[in-house]
């Protein structure tokens, strides 16, 4: 399985409504940090998760993980700090 790439060492604060987000995890898409299809010529196509379908029940700033090792993703957690 490919490895995620590290978008940016930091989060992505991004304010958004109520609806359905798709999340880049593999950090090729040109939109981040959502996805734009990317993934499947980067060799993520078909993965579990990518993109992560993320429904926001709460509209509002949301912090969206930029390094694409978060424990709790799709939002930041902090473990940018350690790469």
């Amino acid at each position: 399985m490919p490895e995620p790439k590290v978008a940016q060492k930091g989060l992505y604060v991004k304010e958004v409504a109520v609806g359905t987000y798709y999340w880049c995890a593999c950090d090729h898409s040109n939109s981040q940090p959502s996805c734009d299809g990317a993934h499947k010529a980067a060799g993520f196509g078909g993965m579990p998760n990518i993109p992560m379908r993320v429904e926001v029940r709460e509209a509002g700033p949301k912090p969206w993980c930029g390094c694409k090792h978060t424990k709790t993703p799709p939002y930041c957690d902090g473990t940018h700090a350690t790469l």
